[in-house]
């Protein structure tokens, strides 16, 4: 077991992961950047290191103070979480060369992965189905380009290879805009991403947004935890989750899930790890990787009563999974808010002092959140600033917890998008759970 962890994060899952090491009884450290020194993993931590100003590229971003700090504190290992450095191969790859264990999959993985282009490629090869596309990156041949739209079939969208999060991306529904829109997010992926490469796939009119979450170790075991549907979200971002999906049969369910497996194993994958895909008519479509623990993780674990940050500390150990797939059961469904520091109309992020803050409780109800009363949210980072989970024996139980549990949470001081979800949890069409991921957006624009 790992003796002391660096938590290369900040906010509710370096929390997350903090807690996880102490019923593990490891060691951790927070790294912090100046405006997060009151955060409360930074209190709670057995020891904490200041690595740079607010800004995250001077901090949290800032791979040479990361790796000074796990030196300074006797570090073995360090967590990323999510976002920030948890998908940069760059990064694992300097920790592991600085003689660190980085708590995710290896390098190599990483970089297939983070470039969409060769994590189709790498998908294809391993069984998992793709949407129709460009079958690679391209090229500056209009004429070309105009034939490989044509076979797939309007709508296309172009797509960065390096992108994510929902950026460096265009739908194009006809010939006159295709070549504009090519141009146009080339450039974006070359600003963004650096890296102008791109390519086309089939867009789908209306999918549901479905992944697998996967554990794997370094002797060859890997299981699937299900999954999750991730369908209501705001410019591609996910606003909630919820697990199991509805309407997936169980036959789906253990075949895609099966093929997930398989994909890991030939990838040779280790660690946390989630399959997305796009659902419609029945199909799945593989759209990315992500090689990294996800924000929605708490509702799998709800439902499988699995901890998956203790998993990964586990096997970024040496430890082997354990779990096996017969013992993977669901129990129940659970659903997860993102509490956001934001106006719930215009979405615009609300920083400041939390004067009051009072956290639901009750039956089947988690809190993942770092603020606290008179903590003061800094506007240098993502606006989520929490997140709120109901488990029930059903969906409708779970809808029914986490209105309560909603209508209970009070954070006075700032604006948050609790006013959003309860319309979201409240509204017929996802109490009948029929949303894709056109969903929210559609319904906004009817309301705003």
């Amino acid at each position: 077991m790992l003796g002391k962890i660096v938590i290369a994060n900040r906010g509710e899952i370096a929390l997350r992961i903090l807690r996880a090491c102490r019923e593990l009884g490891i060691k951790a450290v927070a790294v912090h950047s100046e405006a997060d020194r009151d955060l409360m993993h930074v209190r709670l931590a057995d020891e904490h290191v200041c690595i740079g100003p607010a800004s995250s590229k001077e901090s949290y971003l800032n791979v040479p103070a990361i790796i000074s700090a796990a030196e300074v504190t006797d570090a073995v290992a360090i967590h990323p979480g999510y976002g920030f450095l948890s998908e940069n191969a760059d990064f694992a790859e300097r920790v592991n060369k600085s003689g660190f264990i980085f708590i995710g999959p290896r390098p190599e993985t990483i970089r297939l992965m983070g470039d969409k282009v060769s994590a189709i490629e790498a998908m294809k090869k391993a069984g998992i189905p793709c949407l129709p596309g460009s079958d690679g990156p391209l090229g500056d041949d209009y004429d070309e380009n105009l034939r490989i739209a044509k076979r797939i079939g309007f709508p296309i969208i172009i797509k960065a290879a390096g992108g994510g999060g929902g950026r460096g991306m265009r739908v194009v529904h006809s010939e006159a805009a295709l070549h504009s829109s090519i141009t146009l997010t080339r450039g974006e992926a070359a600003a963004a991403f650096n890296n102008d490469m791109i390519y086309m796939e089939k867009f789908l009119e209306n999918p549901r947004h479905i992944e697998f979450q996967l554990m794997a170790d370094s002797y060859g075991n890997c299981v699937h935890l299900v999954e999750r549907d991730c369908s209501t979200q705001r410019r591609h971002q996910k606003v909630i989750e919820e697990a199991p999906a509805p309407g997936i049969s169980e036959e789906k369910r253990q075949r895609m899930g099966k093929r997930c497996v398989q994909a890991c194993k030939e990838l040779g994958y280790l660690g946390a790890g989630t399959f997305e895909f796009l659902y419609q008519d029945g199909e799945f479509y593989f759209i990315e990787m992500n090689t990294r623990v996800q924000v929605e993780h708490p509702v799998t674990e709800m439902i499988t009563g699995f901890d998956i940050v203790k998993e990964q500390l586990r096997i970024a150990g040496g430890e082997a999974l354990s779990i096996r797939q017969e013992n993977v059961k669901i129990t129940g469904h659970a659903i997860e808010c993102r509490i956001n520091a934001e106006d719930p109309t215009n979405f615009m992020p609300s920083p400041g002092l939390i004067e009051q803050f009072h956290m639901p409780g009750g039956p089947g109800i988690r809190v993942e959140t770092h603020i606290y009363n008179g903590y003061r949210v800094p506007p240098y980072y993502d606006s989520m600033i929490g997140k709120l989970i109901a488990h029930g024996d059903t969906r409708e139980s779970a809808i029914a917890r986490m209105r309560t549990a909603l209508n209970e949470m009070v954070i006075g001081g700032i604006k948050c998008n609790i006013p959003l979800l309860l319309d979201i949890i409240n509204d017929k069409a996802f109490q009948e759970g029929s949303q894709n991921i056109h969903y929210l957006e559609k319904k906004l624009g009817t309301k705003h």
